[in-house]
């Protein structure tokens, strides 16, 4: 499981969870759906606050994990099997 730094706390997190693990404590972030307003995430990870992007497909999860600022991909209960994609193969083949 590859991990990434949750903010300025100075804990790691599993870079792609299930919505709702404690693992990832979401009240402590930004959480949004999505990696558009790209001015509220440099903001959030200027100030050292952790950002969470829900995913609900592949594509959505390399889009936030592309991101520096991204914490960790949410995905949805009915989504494990996000949990186990290669991102290493799907960015570099």
């Amino acid at each position: 499981m590859r991990e990434r730094w949750f903010g300025a706390t100075g804990r790691l997190v599993p870079e792609i969870v299930v919505e709702g693990d404690p693992a990832v404590p979401v009240e402590e972030a930004l959480v949004v759906d999505g990696v558009e307003d790209v001015a509220a995430l440099e903001e959030a990870h200027r100030a050292g606050r952790p950002v969470a992007v829900r995913c609900a497909d592949e594509a959505a999860v390399r889009r936030a994990l592309a991101r520096p600022e991204v914490s960790c991909a949410l995905v949805p209960p009915s989504r494990r099997d996000l949990l186990d994609l290669d991102l290493r193969r799907l960015t570099y083949g």
